[in-house]
């Protein structure tokens, strides 16, 4: 990242924090990013939808939900760097809106992309390398 990167606006992005109520108690799904990393299904915003739509459509793209009802307003944000593949870095301003998930589906648009686990938050703020996305999974 450069002088120049620093001194620009946050690019935005939208992400779902998806849960369900498990044996245990709740669970959050989490999914692999194309490194590897365990993340929050996310993206950019979608011309003509609302940010939770969008949080929604990520959720179904990268994690294979089905069905599931997103929050009115986002739960909270945080900044990190967007790393994309030829080593270009940005800042970015990431808005999370929490998807209680409804149904899944084993067959999704990134299923040979990602791995998807369902963690119990605690697990998944150790399992997250972002300290601003763990500091997400105490507003639960």
């Amino acid at each position: 990242m450069t002088d120049d990167d620093q001194d620009r606006d946050p690019a935005l992005q939208f992400a779902a924090l998806c849960h369900r109520r498990g044996r245990k108690g709740r669970e959050v799904l989490l999914v692999t990013s194309s490194r590897g990393r365990w993340i929050l299904p996310k993206g950019w915003p979608i011309d003509g939808q609302h940010p939770r739509q969008t949080a929604l459509q990520e959720a179904w793209e990268e994690a294979g939900v089905k069905r599931g009802k997103p929050s009115k307003s986002a739960l909270g944000s945080f900044e990190s760097i967007k790393r994309f593949d030829d080593g270009e870095e940005i800042p970015c301003e990431i808005k999370v809106f929490e998807i209680k998930v409804q149904s899944m589906s084993k067959v999704f648009p990134e299923v040979k992309k990602r791995k998807r686990a369902w963690v119990s938050p605690k697990k998944a703020a150790k399992m997250i390398g972002d300290p601003a996305l763990r500091d997400v999974f105490s507003m639960l």
